[in-house]
């Protein structure tokens, strides 16, 4: 009997589609309630981005079956595309384009969510356009690069009420591109990009891409990092916005350091995203870094904790509580389960190129900036970017590499073996490791000759749910590996 591949996991898309700057919306059209999943559409390779955007969806029910719609919008110019923003209201969907590089933002419509969108407008909005239609009908625009501005839409959605216009609402990062302070700079804030206004337990909640210019040890940041989705809130749309914290960091799972800090084991990069609750639910969606450059970017998903405290602060993320009382909020985990939240099915066929976890034991700051302009990463273990096909390969595996995944669930009968497949030198030996990298070696083999599929016997099965590693071990310091997919049985 043949295996199950698994799909929808987390990149929740196919391993082969890349649809970074994910805006989730979640609309009912024609009696059914689905997530759409409007974003950028990396299709050009060696740069950012393309010339079409494409529409996914899933029923809200079943999130984890994703259908492409197809191309909804290319770009009247001919150009590349950045993130775009989707709202509806009095019957139309309406769509923010991001042409010319995020340059002119063109409002398009559509009768139906996945398009397609017609009859152009240039707006009076800016870089990154977030869309928020609030409750009494108001229609509230946010967008900035560096800068945060904001103001209040009149009703053709496109042109803006010139004195509702905010300028600098959130203070914002100051990058080494930026000489001088202008007097908005808060590195606590960190305004870089990426804005997308939420109303939550009738709070505007503004989502951005945070850039963070002094490290945080705990998560292995030892330098500038604009990899975090971060928030702030405030009681009305357009007043003085309060601080609330980090939410994503795509900078994989966080190990332990020797001198107790964090290590990353995956590759972080610029990212976007933001909050949809789908059957009562709340979660983030962002994207994640293939490859060694941010060119091959994936739409990803986790869950979130929403809680008010007495004060009215509203906190989002991983979220800590004192006598049932919420007091801080920080970063959720990156995992490979996604919408899966009991763990993927062990049974079913799993690509290597879910994994959250590459680690050779030798890096504490993987940035495929630096990688790109450094050629540094190239030599490195990372997931290949792949354009058609199920299955995406982690590459560039050597001695000492273990690649990871939260979280695979076993079940009560569980797993007596494993079976990998990929390009194994002769001499490569492959453990399987549970709940930690460097964990309890649950089995392992030795290829005996160049092998593309071996088998690792269990001699005690492994139940419920794990996280799980391969370990990969080789005397010969010239050779790697390549990691395909695997199941246990």
């Amino acid at each position: 009997m043949k295996n199950r591949i698994t799909t929808g996991a987390n990149p929740y898309m196919p391993l082969r589609e890349h649809v970074p700057d994910g805006e989730p919306r979640v609309f009912t059209y024609n009696g059914e309630t689905r997530i759409y999943l409007y974003g950028s559409h990396d299709t050009k390779k060696t740069d950012y981005c393309g010339p079409d955007y494409v529409v996914w969806s899933a029923p809200v029910d079943r999130p984890t079956e994703w259908t492409c719609h197809g191309i909804c919008y290319t770009a009247s110019d001919g150009g590349d595309l950045y993130a775009p923003d989707v709202v509806y209201k009095d019957g139309i969907y309406y769509m923010y384009a991001a042409e010319n590089r995020g340059s002119d933002i063109i409002l398009v419509k559509s009768e139906t969510p996945w398009g397609p969108f017609t009859d152009p407008v240039k707006t009076e909005l800016g870089f990154d356009p977030g869309i928020l239609v609030d409750d009494d009908g108001r229609v509230y625009a946010y967008w900035g690069f560096c800068e945060s501005h904001a103001g209040e839409l009149n009703d053709d959605m496109a042109t803006l009420k010139k004195d509702t216009v905010v300028h600098h609402l959130l203070g914002h990062c100051k990058p080494f591109w930026i000489k001088e302070d202008d007097g908005h700079v808060d590195p606590e804030t960190g305004f870089f990009e990426a804005s997308s206004p939420r109303k939550i337990n009738g709070k505007y909640v503004l989502v951005y891409s945070k850039r963070y210019e002094y490290p945080r040890e705990d998560l292995g940041v030892v330098g500038s990092c604009n990899g975090f989705l971060s928030y702030m809130w405030c009681d009305t749309p357009l007043g003085e916005f309060k601080r609330g914290g980090d939410i994503s960091f795509n900078g994989g799972e966080i190990v332990k350091a020797p001198d107790g800090g964090g290590i990353m084991t995956y590759q972080w990069g610029n990212n976007h995203g933001s909050l949809m609750q789908v059957n009562g639910q709340w979660y983030i969606f962002y994207h994640r870094q293939e490859g060694c450059d941010e060119y091959a970017r994936q739409a990803m998903v986790e869950p979130v904790d929403i809680a008010m405290g007495k004060d009215g602060r509203i906190y989002i993320g991983k979220i800590t509580y004192e006598n049932g009382e919420p007091v801080s909020s920080d970063v959720v985990e990156m995992t490979s389960q996604g919408f899966y939240t009991d763990g993927l099915d062990a049974y079913s066929v799993i690509s290597a190129g879910y994994t959250v976890h590459m680690y050779d034991g030798s890096r504490r700051h993987n940035f495929v900036g630096n990688a790109r302009e450094t050629n540094e990463g190239n030599h490195r273990p990372h997931v290949q970017p792949v354009y058609e096909g199920d299955s995406a390969p982690v590459v560039n595996i050597i001695s000492g590499t273990t690649v990871g995944f939260k979280y695979i669930q076993f079940g009560d009968t569980g797993a007596s073996r494993a079976v990998v497949t990929g390009k194994f030198p002769s001499g490569f030996t492959v453990n399987v490791i549970t709940d930690s990298y460097d964990g309890q070696v649950a089995g392992s083999v030795t290829a005996e000759a160049d092998s593309s599929e071996l088998t690792i016997e269990l001699p005690a099965k492994i139940t419920g749910k794990h996280a799980v590693y391969f370990g990969f071990i080789t005397d010969d310091s010239s050779a790697s590996a390549v990691f395909d997919s695997f199941v246990f049985e």
